[in-house]
């Protein structure tokens, strides 16, 4: 473990994650993060970066494992490789276009939006398409792709995520409202500009930086793999564990047994007797 953790750390420090913004652009409350400035420049501490990423891990791991969904948030051109791949990966649901408002709070009409997504695709599979205008054709092609760039990610999502992943709190202000108004618990990477307090749990690292999201993600993405083992282990025990059902005559039987008393036979039946011998009784 202490390897493992020695190399993550070198791989963090290498992607530069420790890179901040200029001390101009900070925000107070991130100084408890911060190790100090070099060239004008602050300087993330690499050990509170190290902290909040293993918290999130396990955090991730315990939510995938009680049967809840991931959503990773990160629209920002440095990001959005990384969520969509990561994202595939693990199975889980993510947002790498553009975050539309409501997505969570208004979810009725985006199921609705997917819904019109489906139903564009099947005119375009089954060749019903060909019926139409070329003009409502061309019309049709840009409805269906704006919806598949924008909800392409969150498609099989028919429920309110356990936990969110955030990339860049202050381009995602409102993907954080959202989930503060519905009570969704919150991970973010965040920078030396952005507010840790709108965060349940925060993890301080370089959010432009291309290698140092692709590390903090993949980390997060192994967690998701690492808590679905979890959950199968822990529905393979609970089944093997369940006692096999007994009727309730073989449950009595094995208690006579039990106390040394042979097992009690029902008795033979009675023939009805016939009618002459009713008659002369």
């Amino acid at each position: 473990m202490a390897t493992n953790q020695a190399e993550l750390v070198k791989a963090l420090i290498d992607a530069g994650v420790h890179f901040g913004h200029r001390v101009s652009r900070w925000n107070p409350k991130m100084e408890p993060y911060i190790h100090g400035k070099r060239n004008m420049i602050h300087i993330i501490d690499v050990k509170e970066t190290i902290k909040g990423l293993l918290l999130a891990k396990r955090l991730v791991a315990q939510t995938v494992q009680q049967g809840k969904d991931i959503l990773f948030v990160g629209t920002k051109r440095q990001a959005r490789h990384a969520v969509e791949e990561e994202s595939r990966r693990c199975g889980m649901h993510y947002v790498s276009e553009r975050w539309l408002g409501g997505t969570l709070t208004n979810f009725r009409t985006i199921r609705a939006r997917l819904n019109r997504l489906e139903e564009l695709e099947k005119l375009f599979d089954t060749g019903q398409i060909e019926t139409y205008s070329k003009k409502m054709k061309a019309t049709l092609g840009r409805e269906r792709d704006k919806i598949k760039a924008n909800l392409e990610g969150i498609r099989k999502m028919d429920r309110m995520p356990g936990l969110m992943f955030i990339i860049d709190t202050r381009r995602e202000h409102i993907a954080v409202k959202e989930a503060r108004k519905l009570g969704v618990k919150t991970i973010a990477l965040i920078d030396t500009d952005s507010d840790p307090d709108l965060i349940d749990l925060p993890i301080p690292g370089n959010d432009d930086a291309m290698r140092a999201i692709d590390l903090v993600v993949r980390e997060l993405a192994d967690a998701v793999i690492e808590g679905k083992q979890g959950r199968a282990d822990k529905a393979d025990g609970a089944q093997a564990e369940q006692p096999r059902r007994r009727s309730t005559r073989s449950q009595f039987r094995a208690g006579e047994e039990s106390q040394g008393q042979p097992p009690t036979e029902a008795p033979a039946p009675v023939e009805p007797a016939a009618p002459e011998a009713v008659a002369s009784a």
